[in-house]
């Protein structure tokens, strides 16, 4: 199947060497041309935050002018059967044989799979969110560019920090998981593969191999996007095998006795679980950002990402009611859950099956992200909030060989010293984060359009969507800490949250009609959405907001010092360029005249 490119006109981009590293490509904005300049843009701070804070970016801006940072355009050669399979690749890894057997034993016992049917739903909620905005905005930066249209430059600087943030932390720890079950499938310790040495815990097993297959991973994502969704779906069809093997041996071994008591720990073990197994479902959003190089956006994007997750869903579900049925929850091993499981029915040898399909399912998870994770870098560099030399995509491979690199190095240096115990729980509170912000983003998009809503109507909604993530608060607040097991408190946030939806529904007419797919039941599922992501986050240790926190400080002073600066000369540039394209329409018009 050939790839359809698509060429820059000549007058727009003069053609440079792709591998050039100067000054001018790193900060090419007015602001950092010396340091008379930067000292006056540091005396505008407040002015310029201010236009940040309120500007906004629009569709065509985003899908048209921004590219041409890029100065080579990305390949369209991907289809749905393409986007099917990256969903299966992005999201089924360790987490299915981590977390299930660990909640299953721990808190929802048999009703393990009533968890991942919550947390699917919930998963589906955001999926639902991004599949309107890749349809309608099919670009390589995803939720950023989804957010700097709806909500703006500042919104979008956060977000984009907490992309960057979790693609780097999230491939390294995806690669030492990948080390300790590749130690496993050798029948050795986790550790025994890494280099032990002096340094502080945490820090003193040195991981060389997790290094070596995040550059083969990313190695791969950079010959080639076609080449590497070809490999990702065979080594994803294999994976599949294995899960198809351990649902239908599970199955052939199942006892119904073992369901019960079905609910040990009655709904609150239910919940508990399902705020974790719900990161077994992370992943799916890399596949929006693959919208760029989709062939047909609005046809294969729903069929590709909502089929994918579909599938998942099932999957997952029939995954842990195997277990469950395999063996008694008290007697599942936390640690080792389907190994065990299947040695005490006589199937020893599986464990080296399960340990095989849980590695091929996180080699197509770096692959997968290497692609992913570099065309959020991508975008992120077209509109100059880091370096613009990132944006720039190879002319003959239509790759972003620098954004690739930016991501897998600083992966390598992460996964090669840190065991990453304290990192990864930010990465829940991010990704979290960024969906609940999709949803709001997606009630922004259908109820308000700049110039044309009334101001009243955007004070009412700016007010229905705080009751809505007040109440969601509340409810959280309530049930994981105020009062686990109360009601009371649930009689007043819920239908707060339910007249905040409804205000929306009955009082504001919807502004904006999907072109080609569009949510349904808007604003109940995005409403719902910000409901369920808030209630999961409430489920996360204090010390994860902060670290998330101090994370999200150390971004702003990053922001004040340069990203500020360099995103408030580019729009301003693309300003004054389009005012002197008017004014020499104008001009020409007159002449003609």
């Amino acid at each position: 199947m050939s790839c359809i490119g698509q060429e820059v006109d000549d007058d727009e981009v003069q053609q440079r060497s792709y591998w050039r590293w100067s000054k001018a490509d790193f900060l090419p904005e007015e602001s950092f041309q010396n340091w008379s300049t930067y000292r006056l843009a540091l005396s505008q701070i407040c002015f310029r935050f201010k236009d940040r804070l309120i500007s906004r970016s629009d569709d065509a801006n985003e899908i048209a002018q921004l590219r041409k940072q890029s100065e080579n355009n990305m390949k369209r050669c991907l289809t749905w059967w393409d986007l099917t399979w990256f969903g299966f690749g992005s999201v089924i890894g360790a987490g299915i044989f981590v977390y299930t057997g660990q909640e299953a034993r721990h808190h929802a016992g048999p009703a393990i799979v009533l968890s991942y049917v919550v947390s699917g739903i919930t998963a589906m909620l955001s999926v639902f969110c991004y599949t309107e905005f890749a349809v309608e905005i099919p670009v390589a930066g995803g939720s950023f560019a989804y957010l700097r249209i709806e909500l703006g430059d500042f919104v979008a600087f956060i977000t984009a920090g907490n992309i960057l943030l979790g693609s780097i932390i999230g491939s390294a720890v995806v690669a030492r998981a990948w080390t300790s079950y590749f130690s496993t499938l050798l029948n050795r310790e986790p550790n025994s593969l890494r280099i032990h040495t002096n340094m502080s815990d945490g820090y003193n097993l040195l991981d060389p191999i997790a290094v070596a297959v995040l550059a083969i991973a990313a190695t791969i994502a950079m010959i080639s996007t076609k080449k590497t969704s070809q490999l990702n779906w065979i080594a994803t069809a294999l994976n599949t095998v294995v899960i198809l093997f351990v649902i239908i041996a599970g199955f052939s071994h199942a006892n119904t006795s073992n369901l019960t008591p079905f609910l040990p720990k009655g709904a609150k073990g239910v919940f508990q679980a399902t705020a974790i197994v719900y990161f077994a479902y992370g992943g799916f959003d890399t596949i929006a950002t693959m919208a760029e190089e989709t062939k047909n956006p609005s046809r294969d994007i729903p069929l590709g990402l909502l089929g994918s997750m579909s599938i998942i869903i099932v999957i997952y579900c029939l995954m842990a009611l195997s277990l469950s049925m395999m063996q008694k929850y008290t007697e599942i091993d936390p640690d080792a859950a389907y190994p065990m499981a299947f040695q005490s029915v006589g199937m020893k040898w599986a464990k080296y099956l399960v340990a095989l399909g849980a590695l091929k399912g996180m080699t197509t998870v770096l692959l997968v992200g290497a692609l992913g994770h570099a065309r959020y870098t991508t975008h992120i560099a077209r509109a100059h909030m880091i370096p613009p030399w990132f944006a720039l995509v190879h002319p003959k491979t239509g790759t972003p060989i620098y954004a690739t690199l930016l991501i897998t190095i600083s992966s390598c240096f992460i996964a090669l010293f840190s065991s990453l115990d304290v990192l990864t729980t930010i990465l829940s509170v991010s990704a979290i984060f960024i969906f609940m912000m999709m949803a709001v983003a997606l009630l922004v998009r259908r109820y308000y359009v700049r110039e044309v809503t009334p101001g009243i109507n955007l004070l009412k909604l700016v007010i229905f969507l705080l009751i809505i993530i007040a109440s969601s608060m509340g409810t959280s607040a309530y049930y994981w800490g105020l009062s686990p097991n109360g009601w009371a408190g649930y009689v007043v946030t819920i239908p707060i949250w339910f007249l905040g939806t409804m205000g929306i529904s009955l009082f504001l007419p919807q502004q904006r009609t999907p072109k080609f797919w569009g949510v349904p039941l808007v604003p109940w599922i995005p409403s719902l959405s910000i409901a369920t992501n808030i209630f999961l986050m409430g489920s996360l240790e204090p010390q994860a907001f902060v670290r998330f926190g101090i994370c999200t400080g150390v971004m702003l002073v990053y922001y004040i010092l340069v990203g500020l600066h360099a995103t408030y000369d580019m729009a301003h540039q693309q300003q004054k360029l389009e005012a002197l394209k008017v004014k020499n329409e104008n001009e020409g018009g007159q002449a003609l005249a």
